[in-house]
């Protein structure tokens, strides 16, 4: 008898995204209508109608990035992936937006269930979520557990009663710890359903011994589209960019007397009419939602001699220069920093409504004002031109700036070439009145690179606005045919 013939093999299908962020409605693209959770929703279904053991999962960031989440402060999100039936969640790092006992609530409402091994509460080291999940499939048991990382928890920090992992070492010994809890019990399969960024899911991989079993990584944040699964100690990882054009399929024979993978394939299925039909009760869930939100927000705040485009985080952009340069004439500060992941769309305009502004820029954020000499705004911005990925996702900060200021950095010496402020060098000691936003400023040394203790020895940031949104809104109303422009702010060589 062939070796093939004594294997006992079983099928399981995963079905997994990232990264939705409140991507719900479909969109046309080149005539054809592209994306959608209604879409998403008719391929997971026929997908389980049609092939027997098949799991659906998320990987983080369900929230932020679309007016119907914002408004009802994911309540309307949690309601709409109770129709789309995730079999598993896990917490990415805008789930925590609306503020910890807020998510604790949404939980609550949740039909399925959502795994986190790592957030807990400081005096007692009790967990918040559930490590971990066994689902008991056709006679396997596969494990899945949930992860992030501090570095990417960057807004639950200021709970101070809060703690997370502080990096994948830590991480890598809690999966350890968990995974060899079931040593008793016969695991066939184990998934980590992460939320850290795909080079730090490699690393992760990297630190695991391959004798603890892991088969799969599902990741997150960092908005990873592969065209093929990376393959790390015998561990497999995948991604699958962001929001619902698209779904990550992977087709696995698991061999259930080595409890390891004997073969697979996976893909990612375009979420359009040729692969998905709607599911029309879940479409007609959205747009009760959306009727809401168009009656409220509908109302045009301004209009631009062009549409204003964000299309990659990592580069200067023409919505980062027009938000950067009405926040600095408002405040009269020398030099605003915008983070550019704090804006969600790729474009905006040229007729922008309340609605529009709040999904291009969707979180009540403080703009503040600190004071920086010449010499640190030139080591925060080589910093942030340092970090920047040449192509593709990255995690590392990026920003937008006002007017004014001019860097170039040469990728071959990793140095600044020029740095101007109104044409003229940086004088180094000289200081500049620097607005930047809150949740920024409690991160100076990690995103910045600057000495954030030095920064307060000079006074408190003073607060500029409660509310970013709301003086752009302000501004917006006040002005007409605003031009967007790219002006070579910052530049690559």
């Amino acid at each position: 008898m062939s070796e093939t013939t004594n294997k006992h093999l079983k099928h399981l299908t995963l079905l997994h995204s990232n990264d939705l962020h409140g991507d719900f409605m479909a969109e046309e693209l080149d005539e054809r209508l592209v994306g959608g959770v209604s879409m998403l929703s008719g391929y997971i279904n026929k997908t389980r109608e049609e092939v027997p053991n098949t799991l659906y999962m998320i990987a983080g960031d369900m929230f932020r990035g679309s007016l119907i989440d914002s408004e009802f402060q994911g309540i309307s999100t949690i309601e709409i992936m109770n129709a789309l039936g995730p079999d598993v969640v896990s917490l990415g790092n805008h789930e925590v937006d609306y503020g910890i006992a807020h998510l604790l609530f949404l939980e609550r409402c949740c039909k399925f269930p959502i795994v986190n091994a790592n957030i807990y509460i400081k005096t007692n080291g009790m967990r918040l979520f559930n490590s971990h999940k066994i689902i008991r499939m056709d006679g396997m048991n596969i494990l899945v557990i949930g992860i992030v990382t501090e570095e990417i928890m960057g807004r639950a920090k200021k709970d101070t009663l809060l703690g997370t992992f502080v990096d994948v070492n830590d991480a890598a010994e809690e999966v350890s710890a968990i995974v060899n809890g079931y040593k008793g019990a016969d695991i066939d399969f184990t998934i980590l359903l992460t939320h850290i960024g795909y080079e730090n899911d490699i690393e992760l991989a990297k630190q695991l011994d391959p004798e603890l079993g892991v088969d799969v990584i599902i990741g997150g944040h960092s908005h990873t589209l592969l065209e093929k699964p990376a393959e790390v100690n015998n561990i497999l990882i995948v991604q699958a960019g962001i929001g619902t054009d698209q779904i990550g399929r992977m087709d696995i024979e698991i061999d259930t007397d080595r409890n390891a993978v004997d073969s697979y394939t996976w893909k990612t299925v375009p979420i359009d009419a040729g692969h998905c039909e709607k599911n029309t009760a879940i479409e007609e869930l959205i747009l009760n939602y959306k009727r809401i939100t168009d009656e409220k927000y509908g109302v045009i705040l301004t209009t631009m001699t062009a549409q204003a485009t964000h299309p990659f985080r990592y580069q200067e952009t023409s919505v980062g220069n027009l938000f950067c340069d009405m926040l600095k004439e408002r405040y009269q500060v020398d030099l605003v920093m915008l983070g550019s992941g704090s804006l969600r769309k790729e474009a905006i305009g040229p007729v922008i409504t309340a609605g529009d502004l709040l999904d291009m820029y969707s979180f009540d954020e403080k703009l503040v004002q600190i004071t920086l000499t010449g010499v640190e705004i030139k080591s925060a911005m080589l910093h942030v031109l340092g970090e920047a990925p040449i192509s593709g996702a990255g995690h590392s900060e990026y920003y937008q700036i006002s007017q004014g200021w001019h860097f170039v950095y040469e990728r071959e010496t990793e140095s600044l070439v020029e740095t101007t402020y109104q044409g003229e060098p940086i004088a180094d000691e000289r200081l500049f009145k620097v607005g930047i936003e809150g949740y920024h400023l409690d991160n100076l040394s990690k995103f910045l690179g600057i000495d954030a203790e030095k920064i307060r020895d000079r006074g408190e940031a003073r607060l500029i606005t409660g509310n970013i949104r709301v003086a752009l809104d302000e501004y917006m109303r006040e002005q007409i045919h605003l031009t967007p422009r790219i002006e070579g702010r910052t530049e690559f060589l």
